[in-house]
């Protein structure tokens, strides 16, 4: 069964899935270690591995790394052609479909499909909603894409249907690393009552309460990342708390 296939399975069962980001940039490489050892056991469904900008070309050995301890699935979030490498298990082929940057529309994805054939790593069609969440986010910077007002529920509901016509298989909704908000409830229903392939939701949750409110509202797989790497303790608990599907 693919990458994505068990992760449906997951939110099918459990009501929805938990994803450790893991940024393999050199100012991560105390916690790195710990992450992983810590996702291992805390029921984490998988780790996406990815970051916007690589201060250094250690990268790809810290990613053989986690590869070689991690127990879940690796899925590469992209910040660039760049980070392509045999280690992932899937990938988000991802457009930013919120920007009129056509480099990251479409551009960064032609430039890898090749290389992803080549390497034979699953691709995951990713529709990718970048939101206002109160802070200039590294994302916005790099990609030079305007995050879309939370407020502005009509065209964010617009971005996610026309990703769910283009044929992608999630969208995900971001409001960034470092973020000072998650992306709203009122977004997340919105999006939900509209679509019915699998929401992504990432970018400034700190707690296992906020995780659940937006499990609640529609979203399918939640993601934290600068929590975690703070406090690593926190993935037991907002692993419990977005798997609200008990088995008997």
């Amino acid at each position: 069964m693919s990458v994505f296939s068990n992760l449906n399975q997951t939110i099918k069962q459990r009501g929805s899935a938990y994803v450790v980001l893991i940024d393999p940039d050199k100012k991560n490489f105390n916690s790195l270690d710990q992450n992983i050892k810590v996702g291992n056991k805390s029921n984490v469904d998988a780790f996406f591995v990815g970051g916007s900008l690589m201060m250094d070309s250690e990268s790809n050995n810290r990613v053989a790394n986690i590869k070689k301890k991690s127990e879940i699935p690796l899925i590469l979030f992209p910040g660039g052609v760049g980070q392509l490498s045999k280690h992932y298990d899937a990938m988000l082929f991802m457009s930013v479909i919120s920007g009129r940057n056509s480099h990251y529309l479409i551009g960064e994805q032609v430039i890898a499909a090749p290389v992803v054939k080549d390497l034979g790593i699953e691709t995951i069609a990713t529709g990718y909603i970048l939101l206002d969440g109160g802070a200039c986010t590294t994302v916005e910077f790099m990609s030079g894409t305007r995050p879309i007002p939370t407020n502005k529920i009509d065209i964010i509901i617009a971005h996610a249907l026309a990703g769910q016509y283009l044929g992608m298989e999630a969208i995900y909704l971001e409001s960034g690393s470092g973020a000072q908000s998650p992306v709203t409830i009122d977004v997340v229903t919105a999006v939900r009552e509209v679509i019915n392939i699998p929401i992504i939701i990432g970018g400034g949750i700190k707690s296992p309460e906020t995780a659940s409110e937006l499990v609640k509202a529609g979203g399918s797989i939640i993601v934290t990342g600068t929590i975690t790497e703070k406090d690593s303790s926190l993935m037991s608990e907002i692993a419990d708390a977005v798997h609200w599907k008990k088995n008997d």
